[in-house]
C-alpha cells in the first residue's frame, strides 16, 4: 500500500515517513521509543509521532500497553483529549502520529512557575473534568492520571495524554469491577491498593482530586519516600490544606480525597458543586467521524531480531505499581544479578494479619534452619556456620507494617549473606504464605526510581 512508503532519507537530511516530514525530537530516548516532531507534506500542520523500536518491546506488557492506547484513542474525539489522527508501521518500528501541543505538560508548568491562582486553576481542572467524564462515557478510565499526563497547548487548555494504562469495558470482570493494579502512586486511589477490585470510574475522579490539590498548592498531598508511609497516608485521606485556599475550595478537594471510593463525590456531584460551577462554560465533544488509519503491521510483534533477550519483565519498563500485577511466584532474578544487594528491600502485600505473617513467618524460616529472634514485633532469621560468617550465610530482617485493619505489607530486607540463599528464603517465604496473584515487589532501588514519584517541595505554609 501506498502508506507503507520506506522511510528514505532526502537529500537536505530530513526523513520522510508517508505524507509526513520527520524532524527534531521532541522527548528523547525513553525504554523503547521517543516521540518526534513531523510536519505534514500536504498541509503543513504539525504533529507528534510517537516511534517505538519494536526489538526493544520485549515485555508483552508493554506491547499490550501499545495495543491498548492505540485501541483506546481510536474511540476518542474531544477537545481536552490527545488526538490521535493515524498509525503507521514498518518491519521494526510503530508510528503513532498524535496532535502537537507545544505548550509541554502541567508538571513542568506547575514545577517551574508553582501553584496556579483559584480563577487559572478551576478553568484547568473543569477542563480535566469535562475529559475525563467524556472518557466514562465512552467506557474508558485512564488509570493513570497526573500531572506528566496532562498536556497543555498553546491556548492554554488541557489534553489527557498516555492511555497505556487505560481500561475498556472488556476489562471488567465478572463481579462487574476492575482488579488490575496499577497507576503512579502518589495519584493512586485507597481502593487500587486495598486490592480487592474497583469501580473504573473511581479512581479516577480520586486523581483527578490530587491533580486539583497540586495545581492549588504547588505540592503533593500524599508525598513519602518510604513507600509503606504513603500508602498509610492514601487509606487515611488524611491530608492537610493550605489556608490560602478558599473554603469552596477546601470543600470539593475533600470530597474528592474521600479514601471510601462508596461516598466519595462522583463527576455528577463535581459538576454541580458551586466552586466548580464558576465561569463554567462546557466542552463540546467532536461529533464529527474520521477515519483513523491503523497499520495492521503495528499490531505485529512476529518478527524481532533473533538477539532480541528473552527474559522476564526488566522492572526498569514499567513503574512500581505495575509490579503488584506480577503473577504470583515470586520471579526474583533481577533482583540478585548486581553486587550491593545487601541493600536491597522485598515487600509484598498480604490480607493476613501481622501476628499471623509473624508467625508463619517463623516457622519457615526456623524449618530451613535459620536462627530466630524476635523483638518489638520485629522479626531477625540468622543462618551461620558454626557462628562465622562464610560461604551460605545469610541474616534477614523482616517486618510487617499495618496499611489498613486489612491489608498488611511484609518487608524482608537482607543486612549480609549469601544472594542464593536469600532467593532460595523469599521463594519458600512466597509459597508457604499463599501471597495473592496481585502482589507488589518492589526494589530499594525501585523505590527510589519510582515513575511518577515527583516532589513538588513545600514552602512555608499555615495548614487549616
Amino acid at each position: 500500500m501506498a502508506i507503507k512508503k520506506k522511510i528514505e532519507e532526502k537529500q537536505k537530511g530530513a526523513v520522510q515517513l508517508g505524507k509526513y516530514e520527520i524532524g527534531r525530537t521532541l522527548l528523547g530516548e525513553g525504554n523503547f521509543g521517543k516521540v518526534k516532531l513531523a510536519t505534514h507534506v500536504d498541509s503543513g500542520l504539525q504533529f507528534a509521532v510517537k516511534v517505538f523500536e519494536k526489538n526493544k518491546i520485549v515485555s508483552p506488557k508493554i506491547n499490550e500497553q501499545i495495543i491498548r492506547e492505540i485501541a483506546t484513542l481510536k474511540l476518542l474525539k474531544h477537545p481536552n483529549v490527545i488526538r490521535l489522527h493515524e498509525v503507521l508501521a514498518s518491519k521494526t518500528k510503530i508510528y503513532m502520529v498524535l496532535e502537537y501541543v507545544p505548550g509541554g505538560d502541567l508538571f513542568d508548568r506547575i514545577a517551574n512557575r508553582g501553584k496556579l491562582s483559584e480563577t487559572q486553576g478551576r478553568k484547568l481542572f473543569q477542563q480535566l473534568i469535562d475529559g475525563v467524564n467524556y472518557c466514562h462515557q465512552k467506557g474508558v478510565f485512564h488509570r493513570d492520571l497526573k500531572l506528566e499526563n496532562l498536556l497543555v497547548d498553546a491556548k492554554g487548555n488541557i489534553k489527557i495524554s498516555d492511555f497505556g494504562l487505560s481500561a475498556l469495558p472488556q476489562h471488567v470482570r465478572e463481579d462487574g469491577l476492575l482488579h488490575t493494579t496499577c497507576g503512579s502512586p502518589n495519584y493512586v486511589a485507597p481502593e487500587i491498593i486495598a486490592n480487592r477490585g474497583y469501580q473504573g470510574s473511581t479512581p479516577d475522579i480520586w486523581s483527578c482530586g490530587v491533580i486539583l490539590y497540586v495545581i492549588l498548592t504547588g505540592f503533593l498531598p500524599f508525598d513519602d519516600r518510604n513507600m509503606v508511609v504513603l500508602y498509610q497516608k492514601i487509606f487515611k485521606g488524611d491530608t492537610q490544606i493550605p489556608k490560602w485556599i478558599s473554603p469552596e475550595a477546601q470543600n470539593l478537594i475533600r470530597k474528592i480525597l474521600d479514601p471510601n471510593p462508596d461516598t466519595r463525590i462522583t463527576m455528577v456531584g463535581i459538576k454541580e458543586d458551586a466552586w466548580f460551577k464558576q465561569d463554567y462554560t462546557p466542552t463540546v465533544p467532536d461529533d464529527e467521524e474520521e477515519d483513523k488509519y491503523i497499520d495492521d503491521e503495528a499490531f505485529s510483534m512476529s518478527e524481532p531480531p533473533s538477539s532480541a533477550p528473552k527474559c522476564p519483565e526488566s522492572p526498569t519498563l514499567i513503574n512500581a505499581f505495575q509490579l503488584i500485577g506480577m503473577s504470583s511466584c515470586l520471579d526474583l532474578s533481577g533482583f540478585f544479578e548486581n553486587e550491593g544487594v545487601s541493600e536491597r528491600k522485598i515487600r509484598f502485600t498480604s490480607n493476613h494479619s501481622a501476628k499471623d505473617l509473624l508467625a508463619r513467618i517463623e516457622d519457615t524460616v526456623t524449618e530451613m534452619g535459620f536462627r530466630v529472634q524476635k523483638k518489638n514485633g520485629k522479626l531477625k532469621a540468622t543462618q551461620e556456620h558454626r557462628g562465622q560468617r562464610c560461604l551460605g550465610s545469610l541474616s534477614v530482617a523482616v517486618e510487617v507494617f499495618e496499611i489498613s485493619s486489612s491489608l498488611y505489607v511484609v518487608e524482608l530486607r537482607k543486612s549480609y549473606g549469601d544472594s542464593s540463599t536469600y532467593r532460595q528464603l523469599c521463594k519458600k517465604l512466597s509459597s508457604d504464605l499463599g501471597i495473592p496473584q496481585s502482589q507488589e515487589l518492589l526494589s530499594t532501588e525501585l523505590e527510589n526510581n519510582i515513575e511518577g514519584d515527583m516532589r513538588l517541595h513545600v514552602r512555608e505554609t499555615e495548614f487549616s
